[in-house]
């Protein structure tokens, strides 16, 4: 019975150690066919790593190439100028631009304009040295005023005499600033008979085939009081200074004077014609005042001519 035992214990053991023997060998086989699938999946992911790598050189290497390519002038697509008023985002980039010529034309013209007045002023300082050496002395002055002391103007049919006109004003004379311009600023033609003249005015006098009246230095036509003589060549104030000198023999001072000066062409004939009107005007620029072309207190005064 022992025997049998011990027989049985002993095959028991045998086919044990046999079944261990066995097992490495599938093990070995599970984990052959394991390792398989993954050196195949490597080999199989390998592609695809390469395919995806070699895209992305060629991106970087077009990238490289396109931030090494030049690019010519910055050149933009042209876009009409009715594009760019019905695209507001492009109107409104391009307004900046527009605004920039703009400045840049302003500046232009303004550097323009300053050349113009540098070219200008030579010609301005020149008229005023001449004018100062030409000025007239004072023995020359009182030689003037005492050939023209019992002058009297007459009536010329060369030239046409103004008409009247309730609604004239005196051309730029809201221009002329001072106290000295006043007369010219408020002047208005006034008709009325010699009853509402007399009334009003106690110097009323015919100077050159024409009524005028005196007041506060300067001669007005008096319209209406004769039309028989209503003869005026001038329609407007005549400054003759303080005293009521009669205006025909200042006019012939004046025109004397600017005779000597070079700016008076004319005739001596004590009327404030067309001639001696161009006359005062080129003496008044020359000599800084306002253009006024007829005689006014600073153009006598500075003719020397007010005393």
């Amino acid at each position: 019975m022992r025997k049998l035992i011990t027989i049985l214990i002993g095959c028991s053991l045998t086919l044990a150690v046999s079944v261990q023997a066995a097992k490495p060998e599938g093990s070995n086989k599970k984990a052959a066919q394991s390792s398989k699938p993954k050196n195949a999946q490597k080999q199989q992911a390998a592609p695809k790593q390469q395919q995806l790598k070699a895209p992305k050189a060629q991106v970087q290497k077009v990238r490289s190439e396109r931030a090494n390519k030049p690019v010519k002038n910055n050149a933009s697509p042209k876009i009409s100028k009715k594009q760019i008023e019905q695209t507001p985002e492009i109107s409104n980039a391009a307004r900046p631009a527009e605004s920039n010529k703009k400045q840049k034309d302003q500046l232009k013209t303004s550097k323009q304009e300053q050349k113009l007045q540098s070219a200008n002023q030579p010609q301005l300082q020149t008229g005023n040295q001449q004018l100062k050496k030409t000025r007239l002395s004072k023995e020359s002055v009182a030689k003037i005023q005492a050939q023209h002391r019992n002058f009297q103007a007459k009536p010329n049919t060369a030239i046409a005499s103004a008409q009247f006109n309730p609604n004239y004003r005196i051309e730029a004379a809201q221009n002329w600033n001072g106290t000295q311009y006043n007369a010219f600023r408020t002047y208005q033609p006034q008709w009325h008979d010699q009853g509402w003249w007399r009334s009003r005015y106690t110097t009323v006098s015919l100077i050159g085939g024409g009524w005028y009246f005196w007041d506060g230095g300067y001669w007005y036509p008096a319209w209406g009081y004769d039309e028989a003589a209503s003869y005026y060549p001038y329609d407007g104030p005549i400054y003759s200074g303080p005293s009521a000198r009669p205006f025909d023999q200042v006019v012939a001072d004046v025109q004397a004077a600017l005779q000597e000066q070079g700016y008076y062409r004319g005739e001596v004939d004590g009327l404030l014609g067309p001639l001696t009107r161009q006359a005062l005007a080129e003496y008044q620029q020359a000599a800084g005042l306002y253009t006024t072309q007829t005689i006014d207190q600073p153009t006598l005064e500075s003719l020397g001519l007010a005393g």
